[in-house]
């Protein structure tokens, strides 16, 4: 086992925890590539709408602001949980984590309603180009919070079974990584997906 660095934030303790740490960050660079490569193709095909509507025809963002707040607000809780674990306060923690998580729900549950408006307004994935390519990014960015939600509930059965330690510190805040991710995607999809499709 590696030897503990007690003048470290206890997820960054170990040398085995410093390079997951590390190996996470070189994770984020390949998923940043991920989303780089579906913002490029949505930008490409922004005006092939063929017969479909276009981002002005469907977009409303009423739901759009409430997704990023939710989204925003869920960031800032899980930075408060992290503050908590390095301070010690373990149930604090587990409480920010679990708001957290809520938001997320709620994000993903406004984003699965504004899915069923488009395809209720015939706008399908199959519809046209741009329909394609919007909804992969946002498809793919919605698994990933999904996939968010799942790993932040492990994250906490395993806090609340073998409390805080090295171990458990050092997935929490890997997952506080991912999750902080995520919500900058998000601002890149609002800013240049809604905003812009919104004012044309």
């Amino acid at each position: 086992m590696s030897k503990e660095n007690t003048s470290l934030p206890l997820e960054y303790r170990t040398e085995e925890n410093r390079l997951k740490v590390f190996g996470f960050w070189i994770f984020l660079g390949a998923e940043i590539m991920l989303f780089a490569t579906l913002f490029t193709v949505y930008f490409v095909l922004t005006d092939r709408t063929g017969s479909g509507p276009a981002g002005i025809d469907i977009f409303e963002m009423p739901p759009v602001l409430l997704e990023t707040f939710l989204l925003l607000t869920s960031s800032f809780l899980i930075g408060l949980g992290v503050h908590a674990m390095r301070i010690g306060r373990v149930k604090a923690m587990i409480v920010f984590y679990i708001l957290t998580l809520l938001l997320g729900a709620g994000f993903l549950a406004v984003e699965i309603m504004e899915f069923v408006t488009y395809v209720n307004e015939g706008a399908t994935i199959t519809t046209s180009a741009f329909l394609s390519s919007l909804m992969t990014l946002l498809g793919t960015h919605g698994a990933h919070v999904t996939f968010g939600l799942l790993w932040g509930i492990a994250i906490i059965v395993q806090v609340v079974k073998r409390g805080l330690n090295a171990q458990t510190a050092n997935k929490a805040f890997i997952f506080s990584l991912y999750w902080h991710f995520l919500d900058v995607v998000w601002i890149f999809i609002f800013s240049f997906v809604y905003l812009k499709g919104v004012l044309g």
